[in-house]
């Protein structure tokens, strides 16, 4: 993120990549996040071919139990110590975007507790929390105005994001250690482009919530 989200004043927040926590975090989120590939594949082939309105309702059908199953194995790790976690949101294409913050957040019991509980609902759903979809069009260009804002205002080593960048739903792009200037985000180049580049960090931010997201795919 470029930014953090609150009151203007406050000292630019990155998310720079976790160290050691991060692998365990990362084994559970992929229990939890079992993808369903594969199923529905080889079979056999379908006596005739469906309508274009046949299809079309098959496609929204299951559109919306994909969803379904998705708010299921949110909930589920809601009721089971991750109260904030939102539910994810499915776009028109198929892609689903979580944020998996609260879950990184949990403590270790915790996370113990979603995995027992919630992995068939969560292979289910497809749910992937730890595999983010790339980013979307309008979050990289929002993120690209927000970089260029920032090495015109004293930060030259920011580099342009892409699709392939990471990114926190709700927080933007994170930063590498190589294009944070030297004394950190408190160095008075850091504030400088920070503060000078309000407007375009916030376009991020927001760009990167689950709900504009949702219009994204």
């Amino acid at each position: 993120m470029r930014v953090q989200a609150t009151a203007p004043g406050r000292v630019p927040r990155r998310r720079v990549p976790a160290a050691s926590g991060a692998l365990a975090v990362l084994g559970v989120l992929g229990v939890l996040g079992l993808l369903l590939a594969g199923c529905g594949g080889s079979g056999s082939a379908p006596a005739a071919v469906p309508s274009l309105s046949q299809a079309t309702s098959g496609t929204q059908a299951a559109g919306s139990s994909r969803a379904a199953a998705l708010h299921a194995a949110a909930q589920c790790i809601r009721q089971h110590g991750v109260p904030s976690y939102a539910d994810p949101v499915l776009t028109s294409s198929g892609a689903v975007y979580s944020d998996s913050r609260p879950i990184q957040d949990a403590s270790a019991s915790t996370l113990a507790a979603v995995t027992a509980a919630c992995r068939t609902l969560g292979a289910r759903a497809g749910l992937n929390p730890g595999n983010e979809p790339p980013a979307p069009p309008q979050l990289v260009q929002a993120g690209v105005r927000a970089a260029e804002c920032q090495r015109a205002h004293g930060l030259p080593d920011v580099h342009d994001p892409t699709a392939n960048t990471p990114y926190t739903p709700g927080h933007g792009f994170g930063m590498s250690g190589s294009e944070i200037p030297a004394g950190g985000k408190l160095s008075p180049a850091f504030q400088q482009a920070a503060h000078a580049c309000q407007s375009q960090i916030f376009a991020e931010i927001r760009g990167s919530t689950l709900s504009s997201l949702a219009s994204d795919g």
